[in-house]
């Protein structure tokens, strides 16, 4: 943990009161003390730094402090949604390394059931993203978009929702390995069994430029991370 997030709700008067692990984190790792300095920010808000206030017993008061805009999102997703124990370890790491939309979309492979899954709901999904977020010292919260139709959002909402975005499109052996520089970036990533040969083609027909890690075929969330960093050179 880089930063300690609050939510907005949390700031009562420019202060804080904190009694989870993130009072364990600022007490236990950071060793805080009265009139320590902490970096801090708001969850979609600035960040900054604050200060401790008062300990009493596990508990840390903090009073707020100035802030300023942090770094903001840089790349959209389009997910096919992977199992929930999968997307429990992969939304930490698409939150810290800046994701600001992510689209899970029905590809033909998904699961069917998935959509009924309790890892869906925003209690669950929002502790894994401001985890990411204090990992990588910032604030912006990327929106979660659900869409089960993959035809029906690319061909009806795509444009609308990404305009002007570079488009990219993760697929083995897909014989393109370099990316274009420049512009807000839409990553479409695909189930572990692969996007299909007709949802490729809609999303071509749409811009996307596939982009090959190789032949071997890899998890969804070693393939996102991969994609990701290779676009972030």
């Amino acid at each position: 943990m880089n930063r300690i997030l609050f939510e907005k709700e949390e700031v009562r008067g420019g202060i804080v009161r904190l009694d989870d692990f993130r009072a364990w984190h600022v007490l236990d790792v950071l060793h805080g003390e009265v009139g320590q300095k902490l970096k801090t920010g708001i969850v979609d808000g600035d960040i900054g730094e604050s200060e401790i206030a008062e300990i009493d017993g596990r508990s840390v008061t903090i009073a707020v402090g100035a802030g300023r805009p942090g770094p903001a999102p840089w790349i959209d997703i389009l997910l096919a949604p992977p199992r929930p124990r999968v997307m429990k370890r992969l939304f930490p790491q698409l939150a810290a390394m800046g994701a600001g939309r992510i689209v899970l979309v029905g590809a033909q492979k998904v699961e069917k059931d998935f959509w009924g899954a309790t890892m869906l709901k925003e209690e669950n999904l929002r502790p894994l993203l401001v985890e990411g977020l204090m990992q990588a010292g910032t604030s912006a919260m990327p929106k979660v978009e659900l869409r089960k139709s993959f035809r029906r959002f690319v061909e009806d909402e795509l444009d609308g929702a990404f305009p002007g975005s570079v488009r990219i499109v993760g697929h083995p052996s897909s014989g393109r390995t370099s990316i274009p520089s420049g512009g807000r970036k839409l990553l479409a990533v695909g189930p572990e069994g692969g996007w299909t040969g007709a949802e490729l083609e809609m999303m071509e027909r749409k811009g996307f430029l596939p982009v090959s890690l190789g032949e071997r075929i890899l998890k969804t969330e070693t393939a996102t991370i991969a994609l990701l960093s290779k676009l972030m050179e």
